[in-house]
Formats: C-alpha cells, structure tokens, sequence
C-alpha cells in the first residue's frame, strides 16, 4: 500500500511542479495522475479519448508539436500502454467513485502549465527546496499543480469514507487553451451531475481566505488570424505587392477601435503578431493571435465578430485575404448562490481558515464553465471556489509560486463540502421571487 496522498500533499505538488506540461501534450502528467488513481481502487477510470469526444476538443496543436513532448514522456518511463492511449494529445482523465444511493457531485481541477520559463533566483521557493520546473520554457505559474493535488487528495479521503452517492472527478486537460473544458462537459460522465465544484488557488486571495463561489467570469474566445498578401520588391515595384504586413496593422490598430458596448464590459487584446521576412520585401504574410473577452457570452460574441470584421476589411483594403480561426471559446456561468451558501458555512469550521467571502468577481476567464453551464441546464447546482494562497507575484510569471499551507485547506474544503452535499442532498434552489 502507498503512502496516504494526505501525508505527501507537499512532495505530490512538488513533483508536478517539477515536470510541467502545456495543453493537450500532458502526457507524463496523465500518466502519473493514473497511477495515482490506479492505488485508490476507484470504480471507473478513463484516459483520453476515453473521457471525451477527440472532436469536441478545441485548441489542439499539430502532431509535430505534440511528437517532441509524447517522446519526452517516452524517455521518462511513462507506460506504453498509456502512451498508446495518449498518442495524438489524448491527455486527461476521468475517475468515478459509484457508492449507490445518493447525489452525483462532480469535482474538476486542471492539469496544464504555461510557456514561460521559470525564475532561477536563489529566493524563488522552487529553487532554494529544489523542485524548479525541469523543463525549459515551460512552467506551473498558475497553480494546476497544487489542483491535481487537491483532486487525488479529496478522492482518496471520500474513498476511505462512508459516502453514500457517486463522485466524478475531472482531471482536465488545456484549461490555459481554453481547449479541454468542453469536450469533458459534452461527455457521458458529466451528465446529469447533481453538483459541480471547480476550484482554483490563489488569484490574490490570501492564505486563510476561501471564496466560496465565483461571479462574473469572463467569456472568451482565442482568435489565430493569417493574411495572404502579394509578395514584391519593396524598392523596384513595390506597386505589384498586396502588403499583409500593413494589413495586419490596420487590423490590429481597429481591433483597439472596436466600440465598447452598452450591456456591458467588454475586452479585446492582441497577444502576438509577426510579418516580414526583410526590409526590402513586401510582405505576404501575416499571422495575429488574439482574443475577445465579453462580461456576458453575448458581449462576447459580440466583439468576436466585430474583431473578424475588421480583419478581414483590413485585409480587402490592401488587397491582401484573411482566414480567420476561432481556436477556442468559453461562456460565461455563474456559481449557484444555494451551492455558495453551503461552502461558506462549511469552510467556516475548517482548521487554518480564517476568512470566508461568500462570492467575489473573477476578472479573468476559465473553460470550467462548460462543465458549470451543463450542470446549471440540467437542473444541477454549480460552483467554482477560490482557495487563498500568499503567491509572492501574480500568476502567469516566472516567480508564481504557491503558500503549501494551503493545500490542506483545499482538501478539507472539498471534503466537507462533499459530505455536507450528500447529508443535505437535496440541496434545493431558492424560489426565483426570492433572488
């Protein structure tokens, strides 16, 4: 028998940490999580495109992309039957726990790192304890690490419990992608779920702080626009080109032109853009990522189809075309005031917390609300909770880094609420006259 999750919550987050993987290639992240869950005995365990429809992902890097980092897991020593059932960036797993009569709750936590490379200071926490990312380029700056760890940690507690009902955990991949939130929520397991808790760490809340449900997250989408021009000799005919790179900056110069709208927030931002091959040649080329965010999927939809009108106008008007891809998309989902109601009053009697907000704006954007909306239309509750965590800079930097007194919390967090969920089951909605 393996040493408890609970007694090495610390040492699990830190080997995740230490082995980073970016969206749909978390190969030897999957495969570790499996062994994991393979020692807790759970009634059902599916991996990859066991878990979901391979066409409902979204975000999906090409093979050449996906071959380096399948190798990496290879050399690693990760089983080749996982590896068979990975091969072409099945990442994520699913674990049920089937104890008869009683509510299906549902527990999601993401798995993903980022692209950035991780601070060599000697004062950085993952450095000076020895646990820095071993992957270069590559980074936990947001936390997933401390999530997988809070999803085993929390399965193994109901497992040795006497819980009555049927608990669904998703480990899921390309949240940062915003790629791997739907095709879980479209899947059979997600279906008809009593309750949903999410969860995340942090997000400048500190440690003894828990948010018991999220409000205002935004919706998004990930735009990947390219621009076909006319390539020619910038001095001897600059005439006879179609300049893509011009293009690509009036587009970008009118995205940030696009009109605000009377509804409500919006946000549009161009993350990258690249033309050109020299200063002589007009360029054929171009290629802008972008995104469109929106305070409701409405608003959203609104300034995503603005930002294609005005990069494909901006592309007729120097003559040049544009193909524009939406990558991704998430809406916008609310957690359910009855499910934050029941995680306040829990997290209130949990040793080390000292602070419970019933609910706080998000700011930011999250595909956990695919799985939220599902469970929402369906008649269930849903709710995304915020574990306080000290982080000595933002997430998304090279110094992020995590409180690991929090990772009890969590744990206690989601157990209790998961127990208070099956002695109060049915936890029913408030009567709409009273919202």
């Amino acid at each position: 028998m393996s040493e408890p999750i609970r007694d090495r919550l610390v040492a699990l987050r830190r080997s995740f940490h230490r082995h980073p993987e970016p969206a749909w290639r978390e190969f030897r992240t999957t495969a570790r999580v499996v062994e994991e869950l393979e020692s807790l005995e759970v009634d059902e365990l599916a991996v990859g495109a066991d878990a979901y429809d391979p066409a409902d992902r979204m975000a999906v890097p090409d093979d050449e992309e996906l071959e380096p980092w399948l190798e990496r897991a290879r050399e690693a020593g990760v089983r080749e039957d996982l590896l068979d059932r990975m091969e072409g960036g099945y990442t994520g797993v699913v674990a049920v726990l089937d104890r008869g009569d009683g509510p299906t709750i549902g527990l999601r936590v993401d798995i993903d790192g980022l692209f950035i490379e991780e601070s060599t200071d000697a004062d950085h926490e993952p450095v000076a304890e020895d646990f820095r990312s071993a992957v270069d380029g590559t980074m936990h700056a947001c936390g997933h690490d401390a999530h997988m760890t809070w999803g085993l940690a929390t399965l193994e507690a109901i497992v040795e419990s006497d819980f009555g009902g049927r608990l669904v955990v998703f480990f899921q991949p390309a949240e940062e992608a915003g790629g791997g939130g739907c095709p879980m929520a479209k899947s059979e397991f997600a279906a008809n779920l009593d309750y949903l808790l999410a969860i995340h760490v942090g997000l400048d809340h500190p440690t003894g702080e828990i948010v018991a449900g999220i409000e205002k997250p935004l919706a998004m989408c990930h735009v990947d626009a390219t621009i076909e021009g006319t390539s020619a000799h910038a001095g001897k005919a600059p005439n006879e080109g179609d300049n893509a790179l011009h293009a690509m900056a009036t587009a970008i110069e009118n995205a940030y032109g696009i009109p605000r709208h009377s509804d409500g927030m919006t946000r549009v931002n161009v993350g990258r853009a690249e033309a050109g091959t020299a200063s002589n040649v007009i360029a054929e080329r171009a290629h802008i990522v972008a995104e469109a965010r929106g305070e409701t999927t409405a608003l959203m939809e609104y300034v995503k189809e603005r930002l294609e009108r005005t990069i494909k106008s901006a592309a007729t008007l120097h003559g040049c075309r544009a193909d524009v891809e939406i990558v991704s998309k998430s809406p916008r989902a609310d957690s359910d005031p009855e499910l934050q109601a029941l995680v306040s009053e829990v997290a209130t009697e949990v040793a080390g917390v000292e602070c419970v907000l019933p609910s706080a704006d998000f700011g930011a954007s999250e595909d956990a609300t695919f799985l939220m909306e599902r469970v929402q239309e369906e008649g269930g509750l849903a709710s995304y909770l915020i574990v306080g965590t000290d982080h000595p800079t933002s997430h998304h930097t090279p110094t992020f880094d995590v409180d690991e007194r929090s990772l009890a919390h969590g744990v206690d967090v989601l157990v209790e609420t998961i127990r208070e969920l099956e002695r109060r089951h049915p936890v029913s909605r408030r009567d709409e006259s009273e919202a």
